[in-house]
């Protein structure tokens, strides 16, 4: 199967970054400090702004003044984060005007994490500060879009978790689902879902029509 578009969205956690285990142990402890289930609130967690999460699940509390610390705690831990395998061959397949990273968590923790793993900022970075409301809204998608030059029905998304999905659909994109963080049950909502992000290549330009609109073709393992 192929795709084409003329600009690839990323999502950050759980697509190019492994960040699981930084993000559970911060949460958690949370979790416990409030007296929730920290399976309960990861459920909700994943994919969204901290403070969003904060809001829907601890109302009472200073919700920016928790997330504010949250993420801090998240961006000074490095031990357990890694690369998605596929990440870096994907990136360097792109013209550097025709990808983008979403991601809900904060500038700083998304620069961060993407230089601990080598991978390029991209020029277009929209996240958790540029946004008045988080996934599952549609906004900072539609943010990625018109930075990037583009309609947001040219654009595929690459999104690990639910509420990534709901927003990038939401925006008029469609959506290839990457199932590291949750199971193919959870993620029907996407146009595609593909096992590991190493299942999915970025044609050459050679092999690309000359003068074809869109541009970027994505080439989907047989299997998927």
């Amino acid at each position: 199967m192929i795709l084409s578009c003329e600009a690839v969205i990323f999502d950050l956690d759980g697509v190019l970054i492994d960040s699981t285990a930084v993000v559970e142990r911060v949460w958690e402890d949370w979790a416990t400090q409030i007296g929730m289930e920290p399976a309960a609130l990861m459920a909700v967690a994943h994919g969204r702004r901290s403070v969003d999460t904060i809001r829907l699940v601890a109302p009472h509390l200073d919700a920016e003044a928790e997330a504010h610390r949250l993420e801090g705690l998240e961006t000074s831990l490095s031990e357990g984060l890694g690369l998605i395998p596929g990440a870096p061959q994907l990136i360097n397949s792109l013209p550097d005007r025709q990808w983008a990273v979403v991601t809900s968590g904060m500038a700083t923790t998304a620069t961060a994490r993407l230089a601990f793993a080598g991978l390029p900022i991209p020029q277009v970075l929209v996240t958790g500060n540029d946004v008045q409301h988080g996934k599952p809204d549609p906004q900072g998608y539609r943010l990625a879009a018109e930075r990037l030059g583009t309609l947001p029905a040219n654009c595929i998304v690459i999104e690990d978790a639910p509420a990534g999905i709901s927003a990038a659909k939401a925006a008029g994109m469609k959506v290839i689902a990457v199932m590291t963080t949750h199971a193919a049950s959870e993620l029907t909502e996407a146009d595609v879902r593909v096992s590991r992000l190493s299942e999915l290549t970025i044609l050459p330009a050679e092999q690309v029509l000359r003068g074809s609109s869109p541009s970027i073709q994505i080439e989907l393992a047989s299997n998927t």
